[in-house]
């Protein structure tokens, strides 16, 4: 069978979802649902707010679902009446197994880590985070087990030394909406033999997980080395983002601040980590471990992100803060 014969539901919310989905539509896939989450309230005001998802499958006339809980029997009920082929999976939620089940060729999962590494709800954060130097996408069919079910296809890309989450994340919501369609065509002719992720792992193989990230997982640590920080910067810009405190050392006022991009210095003899150093006007750096952070764009509580030297005009003294 073709797989533009396929009767396809697709389930997803953010707009990492929205180009795997974009990609099916403009192909000429048969999608008879999109499973996405329920409106809610946002921003100021508390308007009702629709995931990008919606907006898209509204704008081209799809059949949208938005339960709130993915076992309620009316909704089980007008799913199986989708009479689906095929799931795939961006970016959503946990299924249950009475869902992902429910089609003939399963439910399928495209996931942003080269699995088995950096099973998880942030794997993009994380691979940064941790240094690496490549990640990737894979497709997988859904199991008990979060992340861990047989892997169809996986795509590989590096990860350069300058580059943030919001960079890798664009380029491979790219990368994966094409295996999206790989995968599609592939299931509905029978051309791919799922692997068990368990065969991937050798022995010696440490698996690196992806939990979700909380917000004392973003604070900064000036007592740890250069390469780390600069590490955890890139890895959570530009969200959820890097933050430390500048504190006064002889007010003693104090004002979270976001960090969002900035290179390392290694230099021996190093101030107290967290000291400050500028010239007030092109530059400032924080010192670790063996070494100084500079940064490039910052933004303090209630105001824009700005550039450095954006930022300088505006706060007098720099050097007589310390971050912490």
């Amino acid at each position: 069978m073709d797989g533009k014969q396929l009767r396809i539901v697709f389930m997803g919310t953010p707009d990492f979802a929205v180009r795997s989905l974009k990609q099916l539509v403009e192909n000429d896939y048969n999608i008879v649902g999109v499973i996405t989450a329920p409106d809610k309230p946002a921003g100021r005001g508390n308007q009702i707010s629709e995931s990008a998802v919606k907006k898209y499958a509204l704008e081209n006339g799809l059949k949208i679902l938005q339960p709130e809980k993915l076992k309620n029997p009316d909704f089980i009920a007008e799913l199986k009446n989708l009479n689906a082929d095929l799931q795939i999976v961006v970016a959503f939620r946990m299924l249950p197994e009475t869902v992902w089940a429910m089609p003939r060729l399963g439910t399928f999962n495209l996931h942003a880590s080269l699995l088995p590494q950096y099973r998880g709800a942030a794997p993009l954060n994380w691979a940064i985070i941790n240094g690496e130097t490549e990640t990737g996408v894979t497709t997988f069919l859904l199991d008990h087990e979060i992340d861990t079910g047989k892997i169809l296809f996986s795509e590989r890309t590096t990860i350069g030394e300058n580059e943030t989450v919001g960079d890798i994340h664009d380029r491979l919501m790219v990368i994966g909406a094409q295996l999206i369609l790989k995968t599609v065509d592939a299931l509905a002719e029978e051309l791919v033999k799922p692997k068990h992720q368990e065969a991937l792992i050798q022995n010696s193989l440490e698996l690196k997980h992806a939990p979700k990230i909380f917000k004392e997982d973003c604070r900064i640590v000036w007592r740890k080395d250069a390469e780390s920080i600069r590490n955890l910067i890139r890895g959570l810009s530009p969200y959820p983002t890097a933050w430390t405190i500048f504190r006064n050392k002889q007010t003693g006022f104090e004002s979270d601040v976001k960090l969002f991009f900035s290179d390392k210095e290694i230099s021996g003899n190093m101030p107290e980590p967290g000291s400050i150093n500028s010239d007030g006007k092109t530059f400032l750096k924080i010192a670790c471990a063996d070494g100084w952070i500079h940064i490039a764009d910052l933004q303090l509580a209630g105001r824009k992100r700005m550039k450095i030297d954006e930022f300088l005009r505006g706060f007098q003294h720099p050097e007589s803060y310390i971050a912490k």
